[in-house]
């Protein structure tokens, strides 16, 4: 069951989901806008002929507060806030629509694990054929919390447990690798 912004108000003062730091305004009836932050990866283009799912890549970091993404290009980056929750409660990130009809995709793989502890690492297409400048503090997608019918047995602790910047992808560490 979704979780309403009442129940958020009352899950946050207890403590039991965490989103910090949080302004009144980011509360929306069914979710929480989440807001860029200052850390950006780009996979560096020079550093590999192609990309396998095997080997890790290299990334460029760029911590700076606007970003310019350009046409038809690629770029992990992290959410302002920090997000923990319990056992028995999931969440979903989405872009907010009035981002999506600039040509901004953005997506985090969907799913956040109960159990997770850190920032979202978003990544972010720019669909369009101009740049697309992104300041740093604006909010660009929206968490929406579910109550799962019981606790999972176990909780999150992967391999992204505890980020604080955007983290490339660690595929290359799956146990099929």
């Amino acid at each position: 069951m979704i979780v309403s912004d009442s129940s958020l108000r009352r899950l946050l003062a207890s403590g039991k989901i965490v989103v910090e730091p949080l302004e009144d305004y980011q509360l929306q009836p069914a979710s929480i806008d989440l807001r860029l932050g200052e850390h950006f990866l780009k996979i560096d283009e020079n550093s590999v002929e192609s990309i396998t799912l095997d080997q890790p890549l290299s990334y460029i970091q760029i911590q700076r507060e606007q970003i310019v993404i350009p046409p038809q290009s690629f770029l992990l980056a992290v959410t302002r806030e920090f997000i923990r929750l319990p056992s028995d409660i999931t969440a979903f990130v989405e872009g907010r629509s009035s981002i999506g009809r600039i040509g901004l995709f953005i997506q985090n793989a969907g799913w956040v694990d109960p159990g997770f502890a850190g920032t979202i690492t978003l990544e972010l297409f720019n669909a369009n054929r101009l740049p697309i400048r992104l300041d740093a503090g604006r909010r660009i997608c929206q968490i929406v919390f579910a109550r799962m019918d019981s606790p999972a047995s176990r909780p999150y602790a992967g391999k992204y447990q505890n980020q604080r910047d955007a983290v490339g992808s660690r595929v290359f560490q799956d146990p099929e690798a």
